[in-house]
């Protein structure tokens, strides 16, 4: 009987894991600005963006598990859209690109806490991590798979536009993060 609770907390662990990145535009709009800059920069930005957020996220999220405060998290998730979003619109080309993952690795820290923080009474924290981590990685995959476009006549216009829309959604969201409830 033990071992059917077991995995039962497993499977709501990795569930409401994986399910959190994609319930907020916050957090969708940055992870899938990640892989976009990643594109639009090419190799080896285009794998190197996409794994330091993850790997830094993690770091964040185990800070949030076990209730070490994180200040300002709310700000730094608005500023990763609004920040992420101009690097895609400018075509920002760091001539190294160690500051642009050290920038991510910032950002992803602020995200991983938010999903740390918002653990499930009862969930398995382990495979909610690893269920957060997996669907980040689906929207960098995702924003790869969107800033193919700069291929096409009239796609790098496109993804600089793009770019612009995620900026303006991190202006929104500082907006609210800021705002006196």
């Amino acid at each position: 009987m033990t071992l059917a609770h077991v995995n039962g907390d497993a499977a709501g662990g990795f569930g409401s894991g994986f399910q959190h990145p994609w319930s907020g535009l916050d957090h969708i709009a940055a992870m899938v600005a990640v892989g976009l800059w990643g594109a639009q920069l090419g190799p080896p930005a285009i794998w190197m963006l996409p794994v330091a957020f993850p790997l830094v996220m993690s770091v964040g999220g185990f800070l949030g598990l076990i209730g070490v405060p994180l200040p300002g998290t709310e700000i730094g998730i608005g500023a990763s859209a609004l920040l992420l979003g101009i690097a895609v619109a400018a075509q920002i080309r760091p001539k190294n690109l160690a500051w642009a993952a050290a920038l991510v690795g910032l950002f992803g820290l602020f995200h991983g806490h938010a999903h740390g923080t918002e653990l499930p009474p009862g969930e398995n924290g382990l495979f909610y991590s690893l269920g957060f981590v997996i669907a980040t990685g689906l929207l960098h995959g995702c924003g790869i798979a969107i800033g193919e476009i700069r291929r096409w006549s009239g796609g790098a216009k496109a993804l600089r536009a793009l770019g612009a829309v995620i900026a303006l959604c991190g202006v929104y969201f500082l907006v609210q993060a800021v705002r006196p409830e």
